[in-house]
């Protein structure tokens, strides 16, 4: 997404357009920079050479909602520059239609590469529909922006569903089951930053504090971080195709070494069941259920594909191992 021009009220109620922002352009290009490690390390563990799990938990994880939540915040501040006090509907029409067509490129090709995975509802979904919702925000009071960005962010701890468990409504983001995705960011939370962007930049604009961002952006590396925001979505949609296919030739000359099936196994359980569970429910439960399944000679025919997680044998092992897993809790 761009920044755009900043706008301040003049005495008739319009809009005078006035200079870009550099600071806030380029906090978008540090923003896609973070953006593209994440995504490097991802692709690092997808061919092997990071250990099964390692970008979707801890540090990392953190790291990758911090980057998410900090595009959002970005996108609700260019809201207020580009459309306040008056909304400028064909230049917000252009933006927005940019921004879907380009999700639902994203779903369509993630789709065919990743089918168990795809991206239905990823980050740039998530600031295609919290654009819209945010222009009711442009012009409400600042701390009724506040409050619903903290019942926004605070709805998935309180009113998770049973209702919300199909497929329909998973973009709501309050299913009690969460969906298999390589990109995941559905409305709640994350309304919560585009409406904190809003509200941060209406109260910049009340100050003025806009106006002492307006230095010099002409330095090699501001204009490299600045030229990088303007075109963010652009970067968006090259560079992970970009990065993948680098390391997959990387791969081709140079192979991960294999991992630890069992190992492998063990640790992409425990991502997933991370996602619901305490951390030691989850070592006791995919403990139990390896050890089982090993018993029972089921764990080769299962990492073949030779049986799935339907069969009924599957099924009473991860039955018996949730109650022992439970009773350790």
């Amino acid at each position: 997404m761009s920044i755009t021009s900043a706008v301040t009220a003049s005495g008739n109620g319009t809009a005078e357009k006035r200079g870009r922002i550099w600071a806030i352009d380029a906090l978008r290009g540090v923003a896609l920079i973070a953006m593209a490690t994440y995504h490097f390390s991802w692709d690092l563990e997808f061919f092997g050479y990071l250990e099964p799990g390692t970008v979707g938990t801890g540090a990392f994880k953190m790291y990758a909602r911090l980057i998410a939540g900090s595009f959002l915040f970005l996108a609700g501040v260019s809201l207020v520059l580009g459309h306040y006090p008056v909304l400028r509907t064909r230049a917000f029409a252009i933006r927005f239609a940019k921004i879907a067509i380009a999700a639902v490129a994203i779903t369509v090709v993630t789709w065919f590469v990743f089918p168990d995975s795809f991206i239905f509802f990823g980050i740039l979904h998530s600031i295609a529909a919290a654009s819209l919702i945010g222009l009711i925000f442009l012009r409400l009071p600042v701390l009724l922006t506040l409050a619903v960005a903290a019942a926004a962010f605070a709805a998935p701890f309180y009113l998770r569903s049973p209702v919300f468990d199909t497929p329909a409504l998973w973009w709501v983001g309050l299913s009690e089951t969460l969906p298999r995705s390589n990109d995941y960011v559905p409305l709640l939370p994350w309304l919560a930053p585009i409406l904190g962007g809003i509200a941060a930049a209406r109260i910049a604009l009340k100050f003025g504090w806009f106006e002492k961002l307006r230095t010099d952006g002409t330095a090699a590396w501001k204009k490299t971080l600045t030229t990088a925001g303007r075109h963010s979505l652009l970067i968006y949609l090259l560079h992970q195709p970009l990065l993948f296919a680098l390391v997959y030739l990387f791969s081709l000359g140079f192979p991960a070494a294999k991992a630890d099936p069992v190992e492998a196994t063990r640790a992409a359980c425990e991502m997933a069941c991370s996602k619901q569970e305490t951390a030691t429910f989850c070592v006791n439960f995919c403990g139990c259920t390896l050890d089982k399944l090993m018993e029972e000679n089921l764990f080769e025919p299962l990492n073949e594909g030779k049986i799935d997680g339907g069969d009924e044998r599957i099924a009473r092992i991860a039955g018996q191992c949730t109650m022992d897993a439970q009773a350790k809790k």
